[in-house]
């Protein structure tokens, strides 16, 4: 297993291997790219933010979708990191991998762990993805396994049907 650099996803961009759409300079970083926010859905309100500045109140769950659209090859999957940024505002994340072959946006939970109400600008960079390369390919690919959120846009909390 290896991570890849920042000249190793500019390359597998280029060459087609993943694919990072709506890619913002300012998001990659030496060993990984910051993903942004396109949606927040706070638990409790029906309204899902796509502008302007998103008051999360205290003590509450909420979910983001991102900007960027993710392709995985076959090899390769990613580590998702809250921004420290984040985390030192308050927010805690609940963040799994992507798995390799998976294509979509992604939907990320994360919670309010303060007595105060945080803000959070849409467009920001949430998260960091860090790629890894398999020893090998998969045999069945996130869409072959399960796919139950493959193609997913917005902020998905329940599995697509099909």
């Amino acid at each position: 297993m290896a991570i890849l650099s920042d000249k190793d996803i500019l390359d597998g961009m280029e060459s087609g291997y993943l694919g990072i759409s709506d890619y913002h300079e300012r998001g990659l970083t030496p060993n990984g790219y910051d993903l942004r926010i396109k949606e927040i859905a706070i638990r409790g309100d029906s309204e899902i933010k796509t502008e302007g500045v998103v008051k999360i109140p205290p003590r509450t769950m909420f979910y983001v979708s991102t900007i960027e659209r993710v392709r995985m090859p076959k090899d390769a999957c990613a580590q998702l990191w809250l921004r420290t940024s984040w985390i030192r505002k308050g927010v805690m994340g609940a963040f799994g991998k992507i798995d390799a072959g998976f294509e979509g946006t992604l939907t990320l939970g994360a919670y309010n762990a303060t007595d105060d109400v945080i803000e959070i600008p849409i467009g920001e960079r949430f998260c960091q993805m860090v790629f890894e390369t398999l020893n090998t390919h998969s045999l069945k690919d996130y869409a072959e396994r399960s796919g139950h959120y493959q193609g997913e846009t917005g902020v998905t909390l329940e599995p697509i049907k099909k």
